[in-house]
Order: C-alpha cells, then structure tokens, then sequence
C-alpha cells in the first residue's frame, strides 16, 4: 500500500461484527510495529481490550469524546498524533481507529461533521495516516450512512485492505453543498448595528455589546479576541469598514462580521494549526478554538463572518478548553 492518507468507511451491526473490523485493522498495524490510535464508545474499547488480550498494552485508546467535542478540535488531535508518533516506526505509518458519535448532535452539528469528514481528504492529505471510520448502523441514521459513503474514498476490501469506493462524491463539491445546507443566523429585529473602520473600535463594541448581554471578564475576551483574528481576516479598513451586530441567542450568543465585497474563501481555514510559515489562516484556527462554531460565506457581494460562543448561562465546561488556550497564549487577562 502506497504510502499516502488513507481514509476508509466500514459499517457494523453488533459486537462481533465491530471486531471483525476492528481487530485486524489492530493486529496487523501492532504486527507491522505501526502506532495505533482506537477511539469509539467505552463498549467497544472493552471488547477491543478482551480480543486483543495481552497486545492491548501496545495501543493507544480514548473514548469518541477523547479528541474533542468541535469538529476542528478532531483533526488537530489526529495531526498532533501523527507528528508526535511517526517517529516511532520506519515508514512513518501512523493509524486511528476513529468512530465519530451522532447521538444527541443538532442538524448543524451533523453537518458540520460530515464536512469535516471530507474535509480530512484535504487537511491530512499530507500525513501516512491509515484512518478506518467505523459506523454503527443501530445508532446512525441513513442519512448519515450515505453521507459516509460520500465523504470516504475507500471501503474495506479483501484482506480488510483499502478498496475504492464508488459512492465517494469529491471533497469540494460535498463541502459547498454543506455549506449550503447550513444557513446563517438571522439577528432578531432591533438587533443594533455597527459601522466600525478600525480593530481598536471593533474590540471596544465587542467587549461592551458582549456585557450587555451577559458576558463578562473572560466571556468576553474570548470573544473579542475572536472578533479581532476574524476582522484581520476580512481585511478591515482595506476599502470597506465592517458592519457587526452581536445578539443573544438560546444557549449562547453571535457576533456577525459583514464587509463589502468577495473573496475567495477556503471552506477548510483555519481547520489545521498553524505551521512555521506564517499563513490567512492561522488567525482563524485561533477563532475556532475559542468559539463554539465559526462560519464564513462570501457570495451576493458580501463576506460574512459568524462567531458562536457559549451564553452567560452556559455550563463552565463548554468554554473551559478554548479559554484555557486563550490564558495560555497570553490574550485574555481575567
């Protein structure tokens, strides 16, 4: 097998089934002397532990929630296991076990993940990853069954090795028809807007809008600082200031940026930390990983940029990672 990203679907029913797929993908990665990353529900990581028997000390395992709950939060993890684990064998092999949870998730959730899943295509085309996505037809829908399909360019074939899979859509065509189906936020009316032509302006209506509604300290420094990476993004006071409205919503609150004019936007920036040379994503993955969601669309004339982060009456949990990252960096001070 060529050594290049491999990215393989495979369905089950039941137990057995699973370890039918998921103990030789195991065994022959451990024999091979290939690290081995296993992430699905603890049920399966027991019977994986049970079959594999004394070779279950040589894998390295998590719960589906172990890489993160955000999408972009998954594919950093598996870069950062990539680059941390290839060393440890000759050809540089690297694979995940990786079985996405869609229990519970909202409609925006769901697409967000499934574009994520072709979006890996892409951001991991670069790495030896051997990544095989198990699916479990008891708890996924066919939707997300067929959207599997799509977003995998291989199956399991004889030997378990990867086989082409017909039904694979294409990375791009399948991300904008995501995009598609997500439709931006609409601001309730009377929301208030403003015309701001400097980032010194955008910071200082974010921070008090965000008090207004309930964000304060720390809340509001990660969304502030979000706002300020996306605005650079956009270019602000090139030729054209910026209009931003921020509004309460249920669970959380939105900050939409709008400038005049399009631009060619990757659906993928900001999906991939940043590297050693400097890139127009890099403050992007930044405003990731301190909102909740981040969509952009450039078309009709117009680039929108919309943040989502956590209300005031959202759990601690929910923004204790990116806020974690923030202090880390230096760019909130509580």
């Amino acid at each position: 097998m060529a050594e290049r990203f491999v990215h393989q679907v495979a369905t089950y029913c039941g137990e057995r089934s699973f370890l039918d797929i998921a103990v030789p993908f195991c065994e022959d990665g451990i024999r091979r002397g290939e690290p081995v990353l296993a992430i699905t529900t603890q049920a399966n990581l027991e019977l994986l532990g049970e079959a594999l028997g004394d070779r279950a000390g040589l894998l390295d395992y998590g719960e589906s929630a172990y890489l993160g709950r955000r999408t972009h939060e998954r594919t950093a993890a598996y870069l950062r296991y990539w680059r941390r684990r290839r060393r440890d064998t000759p050809r540089g092999r690297v694979r995940v076990l990786s079985e996405p949870m869609w229990a519970g998730r909202s409609e925006r959730e769901r697409i967000a993940w499934h574009r994520m899943e072709a979006g890996l295509n892409v951001l991991l085309a670069g790495t030896d990853i051997w990544m095989l996505c198990p699916y479990d037809t008891r708890a996924s829908s066919r939707e997300v069954l067929d959207n599997a399909l799509r977003t995998h360019p291989h199956t399991i074939g004889g030997g378990h090795e990867p086989a082409a899979n017909e039904r694979f859509t294409g990375t791009e065509r399948f991300i904008e028809r995501c995009d598609a189906a997500v439709p931006l936020a609409v601001p309730p009316k009377g929301t208030p807007a403003a015309i701001l032509t400097s980032l010194s302006a955008l910071r200082e209506y974010t921070t008090e809008r965000a008090a207004e509604l309930g964000l304060y300290g720390e809340r509001a420094g990660l969304l502030t600082v979000a706002a300020n990476e996306m605005a650079v993004f956009l270019a602000m006071g090139d030729s054209d200031p910026l209009t931003v409205r921020i509004w309460d919503r249920f669970g959380g609150v939105t900050c939409e940026l709008r400038r005049r004019g399009e631009r060619e936007v990757d659906p993928l920036s900001g999906y991939c930390p940043p590297g050693p040379r400097p890139s127009p994503g890099d403050g992007v993955w930044l405003a990731r990983q301190l909102c909740d969601s981040l969509e952009i669309r450039s078309r009709d004339g117009l680039c929108v940029v919309q943040l989502n982060v956590p209300g005031a009456r959202a759990e601690e949990a929910r923004r204790g990672a990116g806020f974690a990252l923030a202090v880390e960096m230096g760019m909130v001070v509580e």
